[in-house]
C-alpha cells in the first residue's frame, strides 16, 4: 500500500454556516502560483482567485459535457482521490462529522490536533 504524502499545513475556522469557498476567500490564503489547486464543485470559480487550480466541468441541461471534459472530470476525481482519502481519515473523529456543539473558541484547536495527529500517522 502506497503511503499518502500529503501534510496538512493550514486551516481557517468562522462561526456560523459559512460554504467552504466563502471561507477560503475571506482568509486571503496566499497561494504561490506554481501551487496546483485541485478543488471540488463547490469551487467554482476559484480560477478567479488563483490561475493554477482545476475544478470538474458542470453540466446543464441545454450544455451536455463533451466525452473530452468527461474525461478531465475523471482524471480530476483521481488526483483528488487523495484529499477525500485525508478527509475521510479526519472523519473518524466523530466530533467532525456533524454539527459542533462545544465551545466555538476550542473548535480550532481541537481540529489543528486532530490534524497533526494525521500529520504524525502519516509519517509513520
Amino acid at each position: 500500500m502506497q503511503k499518502s504524502n500529503l501534510c496538512i499545513l493550514a486551516t481557517a475556522f468562522c462561526s456560523g454556516s459559512t460554504h467552504d469557498f466563502t471561507l477560503f476567500k475571506n482568509s486571503r490564503l496566499p497561494l504561490q502560483d506554481k501551487t496546483c489547486c485541485l478543488a471540488d464543485s463547490g469551487y467554482q470559480g476559484l480560477q478567479k482567485q488563483h490561475e493554477n487550480s482545476r475544478t470538474p466541468y458542470k453540466k446543464s441541461t441545454h450544455h451536455p459535457l463533451t466525452p473530452e471534459q468527461k474525461q478531465e472530470n475523471k482524471q480530476l476525481a483521481r488526483e483528488r482521490m487523495e484529499v477525500e482519502h485525508v478527509i475521510g481519515w479526519l472523519k473518524r473523529f466523530h466530533i467532525l462529522c456533524g454539527p459542533y456543539r462545544n465551545r466555538r473558541k476550542r473548535l480550532a484547536l481541537r481540529f489543528n490536533l486532530i490534524a497533526a495527529l494525521y500529520n504524525a500517522h502519516r509519517d509513520l
